[in-house]
């Protein structure tokens, strides 16, 4: 129980800026019924406990179940069964996602059915299934590098965009964004993670992430070639009029059951995928198989609580907010929504198992603190520009995508690579449920009530502004951890020269302890083995050297720089050769700040030896 009292702490921390944020709007600025005030407060109650034991859910079930699946993705033999159970995976977590059913019915209403919610949602989950089915190929094979493939997927994508509709390029977006819910985003996670620890390499830390930013791209090219192939440029027909709910318990206890519904059919399909699996070939033991099935059980029923409490709270508060905020002032939404951006994004079930994973793997690298403050950023100017597109109507969605995947796509080459998947898989965490309900809400209750505004434009492409703007962010962060260097005044390094302890005590072999930046170790050990190594162990580390250090300004967050140590036992007639040529080595000197240090090994085996030595006179 003390993990779920940790999720609650966590998600308490996060919620009560939003609570705070909304209610201070309501007793100054905003005019709200106490019903619809009342019911936003239950909600978050609700959204509290769910939310808290739907994450406690999934580190129990969804991630070793994403974790099992990856070692059968990774260990299949042909690459036909790679391609069909990656697209499988991918098109059935997909189909059952709540927020993209949400999402089909909405369009479906807004183009006067003409595109039904049956479409958008297979379509949709095709879109994911066949990315999914790429990515992991990529993956596996190390080629292309993903900076490249990303480069090339989005390339086809700004060349789309030209031949659809404003309308459709952000639905296009929008399903993007919807795809990536809290229950598809840890499950992908928890694959990519398997994936590339079954597959190792030096890529590993980078290849851990980048998969929810390729399952992302699907829904994209879908959308938008569906459009082009179907010729249907524009949409038609009104929206349907949204009522805001009367009472207080009543709308709540009439949303619980269809929440419950669409909450099992998403969990359901890849559980029994899991089972069959499981009895074909995993075969685990009871013991972890209960624990699996008792975190299912959590994850159902506190993403029924979760959703409960958004959908018959944060949404008729959110669109109330945007109404009366364009009746008073329409410049205030674009101030609002920037705050709004800043604080919502911390809720998202989503963004705290990326940024856990992060930590995770990256060895407490990249903190958490640290993720969350860049989407919080990036989001909050993400929504204000979404107001300006209504308030604005010359503003177009297109002016700030098409521009912004652009730069994205040039800075995946010059940012840290572990930082290029990681702003990839951003991108879709951020845009969860609460960016697909609250915020959503929020800008179409705006634009109803700004006249020069249209609801089924303007309303639509705010969770693909969101969805843009973290990978945007956090590719800058990488730019500047990357590149942002400390200056060093010239030392003049003179050669090694082996320790006279080992002459004196007639040793054998020496310890070289090399360490370098993050990147840099396999030239370390090409190196090493041109002077005479034979093998090298490689490890991850950080400095703390207040030198190295990079603070980032603004957020006032410190960076820690990344090392890899490398370790050889050598002989020690070549310990001295060997140091002496990695020391001289340009590249290792100015951009891997190399260090290297030789120690006497046998000194301790020997002294070990001696003092547990039998006795023969015993």
């Amino acid at each position: 129980m003390s993990l779920l009292f940790e999720k609650t702490k966590e998600v308490i921390r996060s919620l009560l800026p939003v609570v705070i944020l909304v209610l201070l709007l309501c007793f100054i600025i905003v005019d709200v019924e106490a019903d619809v005030l009342i019911r936003f407060i239950i909600g978050s109650i609700l959204l509290l406990f769910g939310l808290s034991v739907f994450l406690f859910g999934i580190d129990l079930s969804m991630n070793p179940i994403g974790e099992h699946m990856s070692v059968e993705v990774a260990t299949s033999k042909t690459p036909i069964k790679i391609a069909i159970l990656s697209f499988f995976l991918g098109f059935l977590i997909t189909v059952a996602e709540p927020d993209l059913l949400i999402l089909g019915s909405q369009i479906q209403t807004a183009s006067g059915n003409t595109v039904s919610s049956f479409t958008i949602v297979y379509l949709v989950s095709v879109g994911v299934g066949g990315m999914i089915s790429l990515g992991v190929f990529r993956l596996l094979r190390d080629k292309p590098s993903f900076s490249a493939f990303m480069a090339i997927t989005y390339g086809v994508i700004l060349v789309l965009a030209f031949f659809v509709s404003e309308e459709f390029l952000a639905i296009s977006f929008d399903a993007s964004g919807a795809t990536t819910g809290a229950l598809t985003t840890p499950f992908i996670l928890a694959i990519s993670l398997g994936l590339s620890k079954i597959k190792g390499g030096k890529h590993s830390e980078e290849n851990s992430f980048g998969l929810v930013g390729v399952m992302s791209a699907g829904p994209i090219l879908a959308i938008m070639l569906m459009s082009i192939l179907s010729g249907q440029r524009n949409i038609h027909g009104d929206a349907s009029e949204y009522i805001i709910a009367e009472g207080v318990i009543k709308p709540i206890i009439n949303k619980l059951p269809g929440v419950f519904f669409e909450s099992l059919v998403a969990i359901l399909p890849i559980t029994i995928l899991f089972f069959i699996f499981n009895f074909i070939k995993f075969k685990l033991s009871m013991d972890e198989l209960k624990g699996i099935i008792s975190g299912l059980g959590f994850t159902l029923f506190g993403l029924t609580i979760f959703l409960t409490g958004v959908h018959s709270g944060f949404m008729d508060m959110g669109r109330v907010i945007g109404v009366e905020l364009g009746k008073i002032n329409p410049w205030l939404l674009v101030g609002i929504g920037f705050f709004l951006g800043l604080i919502v994004v911390l809720v998202e079930p989503a963004v705290h198992v990326l940024g856990e994973q992060i930590e995770e793997v990256t060895s407490g690298h990249i903190p958490l603190k640290l993720i969350r403050t860049t989407l919080s950023i990036g989001v909050g100017i993400a929504i204000a520009l979404s107001m300006v597109r209504i308030v604005v109507p010359q503003v177009k969605l297109w002016y700030f995508l098409i521009p912004g995947f652009l730069i994205t796509i040039l800075l995946s080459f010059r940012s840290d690579p572990v930082f290029v998947g990681i702003a990839y898989d951003a991108g879709g965490v951020a845009s969860g449920p609460m960016t697909a309900t609250f915020v959503l809400a929020f800008t179409q209750g705006a634009a109803t009530i700004i006249e020069t505004a249209n609801v089924l434009v303007d309303g639509f492409g705010v969770i693909a502004m969101v969805a843009m703007a973290p990978v945007l962010s956090i590719m800058l962060l990488g730019t500047i951890f990357r590149h942002k260097r400390v200056e060093y005044p010239t030392v003049d390094k003179k050669p090694v020269i082996t320790s006279h302890l080992a002459d004196e005590i007639n040793m054998e072999h020496e310890c070289i302890l090399v360490i370098v930046n993050r990147g840099f170790a396999e030239k370390v050990v090409d190196v090493a083995r041109e002077s005479g190594a034979k093998g090298a162990t490689i490890m991850r580390g950080r400095g703390t050297d207040e030198n190295h250090k990079v603070m980032l300004p603004i957020i006032n967050i410190e960076l820690q720089p990344e090392k890899e140590i490398i370790w050889f036992i050598t002989t020690t007639d070549v310990s001295s050769p060997i140091a002496n040529n990695l020391l001289s080595d340009q590249l290792l000197e100015q951009d891997g700040e190399i260090a290297v240090f030789i120690s006497p090994t046998e000194a301790m085996v020997r002294t070990f030896t001696t003092i547990h030595a039998p006795d023969n006179n015993e």
